[in-house]
C-alpha cells in the first residue's frame, strides 16, 4: 500500500494556532497531500483532531473517499448531540480559561471515565533529543482548535448519502458521555458504519499505539471490503 503520514496544519507553521485557522486549513492540508500524491481517491485514517479533520474532508470531498476510519474524532459536529455529550464541550470550552498548569489535567480528565487514571510515562529517562514542536504549543492548540470545533459544523446530508465503509474505534476506558455518545450518533448517520470497542483502551492510551496489531486488522478488513465495493460497482 502507498501511504502517507500527515501531521496536523495547526503545527505545522511558527504560529499557534496559524492566521485564519479552521477545519478548512485541515481539509485543505489533506487535499494537499492526497495531490501531491496523486490520489484521486484514497483510504483516510484520523485519529482525535486528525479524525475530526478527516470527518471534515468526508463533508467536503467524499467522492474522493474510498473509506473512513476514525479513532475518536475530537468533533463530530452538533447535530444529534445529546445534553449528556454537550455537557461535556461546555466543560472543553471552559477549560482555555483556566490557569496554564491546570490546563492539561483537565483536559486529560474530561475525556476519562471516572476512576481511569491517565497512562503513565514509561519507566526510565526520556528519549533523546528535544521535544516534538507540537508539544511546547498544545496549550494554544487546544483553544484553537476549540473555536474551530465551535465554528464548523459538518454537512451531515453528505454524511446520510455516504455509502463508503466508514471505521470508528473507541476506548472503552474514556468518558461514556464523550466518544460512545459521538460513534453511537454518527452510527445512524453513516449508512455503512462500523463500531469496534477496546475495551482497556481511552484517548491518551488508544489502540494504534498499544494493539496495533488488533487495529491494523481491523484497518485491512475496512479497506478490504472498499475494494468489495469498488468490484462490485464495476
Amino acid at each position: 500500500m502507498d501511504a502517507r503520514v500527515k501531521d496536523l496544519e495547526m503545527y505545522a507553521g511558527g504560529t499557534v494556532p496559524p492566521p485564519d485557522y479552521s477545519l478548512e486549513t485541515e481539509v485543505e492540508g489533506i487535499r494537499r497531500v492526497a495531490d501531491e500524491a496523486g490520489f484521486d481517491t484514497f483510504h483516510l485514517v484520523g485519529y482525535s483532531a486528525g479524525g475530526a479533520s478527516s470527518l471534515a474532508y468526508a463533508s467536503r470531498s467524499p467522492d474522493r473517499l474510498r473509506s473512513l476510519a476514525l479513532m475518536e474524532p475530537a468533533w463530530a459536529g452538533q447535530e444529534g448531540q445529546s445534553p449528556e455529550e454537550a455537557a461535556v464541550f461546555e466543560r472543553f470550552r471552559a477549560i482555555p480559561n483556566l490557569s496554564p498548569d491546570r490546563i492539561m489535567p483537565e483536559f486529560v480528565r474530561t475525556q476519562l471515565a471516572d476512576g481511569v487514571e491517565p497512562a503513565q510515562p514509561p519507566p526510565g529517562p526520556p528519549p533523546p533529543g528535544p521535544p516534538p514542536p507540537w508539544m511546547e504549543s498544545r496549550l494554544a492548540g487546544i483553544g484553537g482548535f476549540l473555536r474551530a470545533f465551535d465554528a464548523y459544523e459538518p454537512d451531515f446530508e453528505v454524511f446520510r448519502r455516504f455509502e463508503r465503509p466508514v471505521y470508528f474505534a473507541l476506548g472503552g476506558r474514556g468518558n461514556p458521555d464523550l466518544y460512545a455518545r459521538m460513534a453511537t450518533r454518527l452510527g445512524g448517520v453513516f449508512p455503512d458504519f462500523t463500531l469496534e470497542v477496546y475495551d482497556d483502551r481511552h484517548h491518551f492510551d488508544p489502540p494504534h499505539r498499544i494493539e496495533p496489531t488488533r487495529l491494523a486488522a481491523a484497518l485491512r478488513e475496512l479497506w478490504a471490503r472498499a475494494e468489495s465495493k469498488d468490484a462490485s460497482s464495476i
